[in-house]
């Protein structure tokens, strides 16, 4: 929800929640094309840019894809929106489920105790990155105990299908390895989600909304960044989906200067 201080999404323009249909193809399209290329770049032993793939698979699935389906601000029909945050967040062994709840805990209750996944903001960065370890197995228990018989089988399902995969990657070992190093890959990148997407856009110390997240301006960083920089801007409208975030802070600029919000300028 935004502040009491700022506008309304209504005020601000609901052209801001439109988006279209190959804005969502796009969006699907890009995680699925990471994955496909890893495997053919393995297989044909093509190293640096099967890694760099999965790269990109973890990047866009975390801060733009899989991110806009656990808002569910791409436009797609409810049932439409759950079948592809799973199949989504199943591509890199996760569960898209698990993410929903915590992430929207994370909305409701930062810089709060009960805010799992914003717990390492107050961390220094070593301790923030050692803590990525394990992080997907805690915020899955952590979701699991809180979550509804149907979000529930969801993340029965996701998370068989994780174990699958590791199993699968290990019994096929002695004729590739191509899934076990995707596996190894995709484990190891996750380790980076709370230094990445918790530690480094949020501030403790802030006194409210407006003074707990950064605000980037720039063009190569948030362009690099698939706009995820513009961080305050999501925590005060999180019905906007990524593609409208430059915007989005175009048009709120006025109102945080007038609130003594100094954004964070990057090239």
């Amino acid at each position: 929800m935004p502040s009491k201080e700022m506008p309304a999404l209504d005020d601000l323009g609901r052209d801001l929640l439109r988006v279209t249909s190959f804005q969502r193809f796009w969006s699907i399209l890009r995680p699925a094309s990471c994955a496909s290329a890893y495997f053919i770049f393995a297989a044909q032993g093509w190293w640096v840019p099967a890694v760099l793939s999965v790269a990109g698979l973890m990047f866009i699935t975390y801060v733009s894809t899989s991110h806009d389906l656990l808002h569910r601000t791409l436009g797609f029909s409810r049932r439409t929106n759950e079948v592809l945050l799973a199949v989504t967040e199943m591509l890199v062994l996760r569960s898209g489920h698990a993410f929903r709840l915590t992430h929207l805990q994370h909305h409701r209750h930062f810089p709060d105790a009960d805010d799992i996944e914003g717990a390492v903001a107050g961390l220094s960065w070593w301790r923030a990155l050692w803590c990525g370890v394990g992080n997907q197995t805690r915020l899955f228990i952590w979701a699991w105990s809180r979550a509804q018989p149907g979000d529930r089988r969801w993340m029965t399902l996701e998370a068989s299908w994780a174990a699958a995969v590791m199993v699968a990657s290990v019994v096929l070992l002695p004729w590739s390895n191509v899934l076990l190093v995707y596996v190894l890959l995709v484990v190891t990148s996750s380790w980076l989600y709370p230094l990445a997407t918790v530690w480094i856009p949020h501030r403790i110390e802030g006194k409210d909304i407006l003074t707990q997240t950064h605000a980037v301006r720039g063009r190569l960083i948030p362009t690099i960044f698939l706009q995820h920089t513009y961080h305050l801007e999501h925590h005060l409208y999180p019905a906007v989906s990524s593609y409208h975030w430059r915007e989005l802070a175009r048009r709120v600029d006025p109102f945080l200067r007038a609130r003594g919000v100094k954004p964070v300028v990057t090239p």
